[in-house]
């Protein structure tokens, strides 16, 4: 028997490279979003592909998803004007191939659709026409569209075998007389590739970037300093302090006189800092999450303070008080803000929600 010396080669603890947070230890290692897309099944790549065309959407009048049957060879459509396809426009074609990138048997028979329908008169053909797809394109399709002489040498040369069957089923396309003039005057360096890497940062821009792929929001940007005279969307909130500050004081306090009255000056300005607060995260919301979560955590800080509001209380502004205290101690873990979300910020909504009447600081009953 081999004499081994087993203790010198016994199984060391392994070394923590990171630091253990509890964000690691419920999620796990955080997976880069190309390893994300390479799981998905082709209902997530759509999904993912309508948020991505939420980007899209910032740089052209309309886009539109025109895939499926009839489609003329077009996924999104990105039109640059009202005209549509009787003005500029591009295309983004979309495949989603889960296991192999793009090569050119499967994209250029899309390029002959496109360019027939273009010579029939269904469509005109885009500005730019971009392919992507999970896995992106594999580097003979990547040489073909950077290079649109060896491209349109490729399409003609594999015409029949890859295109002539494939465009419709109700005949065969021949690569002959006007069509053929028509193929050659094409500008094929029109037909471009779209790196996956780059359609992720596209859909960084958008507000289902960081619920999709996770790894924390972005640092949020500073709140903006109340101006000295208040703006016209703070007069309902404001209006309700001097009710409240009027109420405790059992004189009418407005903009004229609160600045004999310190406490209330300086509490006035807190109150508008946390406002604006609770502005800033509202427009932090609309550009990092989907729709609805700001309006979720309002909803969240009502219901933890409804009834704190309700109850009795000696005049209004204790009643501002105790909504406030209420406010800062509700449990928010479950949405999606929580991470950036100060404590101005929870006063702050009280604030929105009284600006529109939801919280009342003076009520019927007292």
């Amino acid at each position: 028997m081999i004499d081994i010396d087993l203790d010198k080669f016994e199984i060391k603890n392994p070394k923590c490279a990171v630091e253990v947070t509890s964000a690691r230890v419920f999620s796990g290692k955080l997976v880069p979003p190309k390893q994300h897309i390479f799981l998905y099944s082709a209902d997530e790549w759509e999904t993912f592909l309508e948020e991505w065309a939420q980007f899209q959407k910032t740089r052209y009048h309309k886009v539109v998803n025109l895939g499926g049957a009839n489609d003329f060879g077009i996924d999104v459509a990105g039109f640059y004007s009202d005209k549509g396809f009787n003005g500029e426009w591009d295309n983004f074609q979309c495949k989603y191939y889960k296991d192999e990138p793009l090569i050119p048997s499967i994209a250029i028979p899309e390029i002959a659709k496109i360019i027939w329908h273009a010579h029939e008169g269904n469509i005109t053909l885009p500005q730019k026409y971009f392919f992507f797809a999970p896995k992106d394109c594999g580097p003979s399709l990547r040489k073909l569209l950077l290079d649109a002489d060896k491209l349109k040498a490729k399409l003609k040369l594999e015409w029949d075998n890859w295109c002539a069957e494939t465009i419709t089923s109700k005949k065969k396309i021949s690569l002959e007389g006007e069509f053929l003039k028509f193929v050659e005057n094409v500008d094929y360096s029109c037909f471009q590739y779209k790196p996956t890497g780059e359609v992720i940062e596209e859909h960084r821009s958008t507000p289902f970037f960081y619920q999709r792929f996770g790894g924390g929001l972005p640092d949020r940007p500073p709140s903006d300093i109340p101006p000295e005279v208040p703006l016209g969307h703070e007069s309902r909130y404001i209006s309700q302090l001097f009710e409240a500050y009027s109420d405790k004081e059992n004189i009418n306090i407005s903009g004229r006189n609160i600045a004999d009255y310190s406490k209330l000056t300086n509490h006035l300005g807190r109150q508008r800092e946390a406002f604006f607060y609770a502005e800033s995260l509202k427009a932090f919301a609309r550009d990092t999450v989907p729709h609805g979560t700001f309006s979720s955590l309002q909803e969240e800080i009502y219901s933890g303070v409804i009834d704190v509001c309700d109850d009795h209380h000696p005049d209004g502004f204790e009643r501002l008080k105790a909504v406030s205290r209420a406010a800062d101690t509700i449990s928010l873990n479950a949405n999606g803000l929580i991470q950036v979300t100060k404590v101005q910020d929870r006063r702050g909504i009280c604030h929105q929600l009284a600006n529109v009447d939801r919280l009342r600081w003076i009520t019927n009953d007292e």
